[in-house]
């Protein structure tokens, strides 16, 4: 019988995802209904509707699998990895391209430079959306790689055994394909901060120039800048969270507890649940359906 903290952390976990995939679920039917009905979308929507379905089934994968090792049921977890691996990398993708398309359609740099990747990015969304799947299969390969060679190890090592070569295929796969997922991921990765600091400062700056010629804390303009950089700042620190969540798990440098490993699990996944509200509350689109459906 668990104890009563793992109890409670488990009951968070599974509220938390299904509460994400509600979420996420929502937000990709409404605006994917909208963009094959053939109506023009923002190209802002597009990629937020491609961010919500990819999250939608990293949280139900992820929700799946540990409701799968709760009941004992057997089953191949290989192919649970490769399928979170892929929906994983990317989620990451689709939120750099969300942060970098917010940042140079939002940020008042005047380098010509900047200026050229406005008009250069708000052409290509679509073409960058196939990009950033084609790129998720791509790097996903060598994962699909390990996982078919380790499972097929397991499956063909000789019964009654000490299991010496699978666990050197086992090693090699931690240590060789590890390197590999973080390279995959801190590129992206950084892509979304730096962006993000970049919309932060000049939002920053432009707020203090309004202040300057126009003072008064009641201006309209003032508290919607105000509330746009207290959301960018709520969104960057919770979502970065994620990432390093992300390497302490890969890496194993971490034995846990079973409380403490839902714990990590409820941490690990509020991040992206907190970015996805943010999204949802931020658009009107998305806040109008939401209101006329309830």
């Amino acid at each position: 019988m668990p104890s009563l903290p793992t109890l409670f952390f488990m009951a968070i976990f599974f509220l938390e995802s299904l509460a994400a995939m509600l979420q996420n679920g929502f937000m990709a039917a409404v605006l994917g209904w909208e963009w094959a009905r053939g109506r023009v979308l923002p190209m802002g929507d597009m990629i937020v509707a491609c961010l919500a379905a990819s999250r939608f089934g990293l949280h139900g994968m992820t929700f799946t699998n540990n409701l799968l090792i709760i009941v004992n049921f057997s089953y191949n977890a290989h192919y649970f990895g490769i399928l979170w691996d892929f929906s994983n990398t990317l989620n990451f993708w689709l939120n750099a391209l969300l942060s970098a398309f917010y940042c140079v359609k939002i940020a008042s740099f005047s380098h010509p430079t900047f200026l050229w990747l406005r008009w250069r990015l708000s052409r290509s969304v679509p073409r960058l959306l196939l990009g950033s799947l084609a790129i998720s299969v791509l790097t996903n390969i060598p994962s699909v790689i390990g996982h078919t060679i380790t499972s097929h190890m397991e499956a063909s090592q000789p019964p009654n055994t000490n299991g010496t070569w699978t666990e050197w295929v086992r090693i090699f796969y931690r240590n060789f394909f590890l390197l590999h997922e973080i390279l995959v991921l801190l590129v992206p990765f950084l892509l979304f901060l730096v962006s993000t600091s970049l919309l932060m400062f000049s939002l920053h700056r432009h707020l203090r120039q309004m202040r300057c010629s126009q003072p008064g804390p009641r201006d309209p303009s003032t508290r919607a800048h105000t509330m746009v950089l207290k959301s960018l700042g709520f969104f960057l620190i919770f979502y970065s969270s994620y990432f390093p969540s992300l390497m302490v798990a890969l890496t194993n440098i971490m034995t846990l507890q079973l409380h403490w490993y839902w714990a990590w699990q409820v941490v690990t996944y509020t991040g992206i649940f907190l970015h996805s509200t943010i999204l949802l509350l931020s658009s009107p689109r998305l806040r109008r359906a939401l209101k006329n459906r309830l």
